[in-house]
């Protein structure tokens, strides 16, 4: 594709890191990018094909380093369809992490809580997710071609079958990790809203009855062309406010990176874990 191998072209005049992890920061969580040794950062809007990153908490930035000797690449500045992205273009940064040699990536996102148990500053992994868009960013490409070409279709079909978007064993391990440390977190599914509108109180109801726990406008497109790209995905969740209709105050997004701020330290604490182990 020749709109990466542009973008790929314009990094390797700043670096030749080649990272193995990669971390995608949700609203309020750009912070986290603070963790990298000798860091080189790089504006999204100077690489060519990038879409712009136009949502407050999302800097629109590259950071290349290391963390306990492994080579990370973040993402700050997710990029979201309700922005007026294609769900292609939206993913883009996801194929570019994968053509730097990105196998393990580490997805983060600020949602609403929808499960009772979750209060704002919960930490939840995620082991499944319900994509309400009906959007995918496969639509048209060869990996979209296969997936529904049954079973003489190999390897290709089983990675986009839907049963294991989030690694398990990682996901496992990663809960270990939490307890290990002190930290409690929790598991549950997370429904991707195309948004920007939050969602009504009867939607959250709906959403409640199909089994989600928490509520965002992200994360599910990067998951699954991550997964096309044959990387292994781990999935946290900041719940950072309750669903419509399940808390007192109106949902405002200060209030998302607000709780992202509180809980800063146990994040930057689990990831430096992570990446470690």
């Amino acid at each position: 594709m020749p709109e990466l191998h542009q973008a790929l072209s314009h990094i390797r005049q700043f670096t030749d890191l080649n990272p193995s992890v990669g971390l995608i920061l949700g609203s309020g969580l750009s912070m986290l990018a603070d963790l990298v040794h000798d860091p080189v950062s790089l504006e999204t809007s100077t690489i060519p094909n990038y879409p712009p990153s136009t949502v407050e908490g999302h800097v629109g930035r590259l950071v290349f380093g290391s963390i306990s000797g492994v080579s990370v690449v973040f993402v700050q500045g997710r990029l979201h369809v309700y922005e007026g992205h294609s769900v292609s273009n939206a993913t883009f940064p996801v194929r570019l992490l994968s053509a730097l040699g990105v196998r393990r990536l580490i997805v983060t996102n600020a949602a609403g809580g929808i499960h009772p148990d979750f209060k704002p500053g919960t930490l939840m992994w995620i082991t499944d997710h319900i994509n309400w868009t009906n959007m995918n960013p496969l639509i048209g490409s060869r990996k979209g071609s296969v997936a529904r070409a049954g079973a003489g279709a190999g390897a290709a079909a089983q990675n986009e079958s839907g049963n294991n978007y989030y690694d398990s064993e990682w996901t496992n391990r990663a809960r270990a990790i939490g307890n290990k440390l002190g930290i409690s977190t929790s598991s549950g599914t997370y429904l991707w809203t195309r948004g920007p509108s939050y969602e009504t109180k009867a939607e959250i109801q709906a959403f409640k009855l199909i089994g989600a726990d928490a509520v965002g406008m992200s994360t599910v497109p990067e998951v699954v062309q991550a997964r096309a790209c044959g990387m292994k995905v781990l999935g946290l969740s900041t719940i950072t406010n309750l669903a419509a209709g399940l808390g007192d105050n109106e949902l405002n997004h200060e209030e998302v990176l607000d709780v992202g701020r509180q809980v800063r330290s146990d994040l930057e604490r689990l990831i430096l874990a992570l990446i470690a182990d």
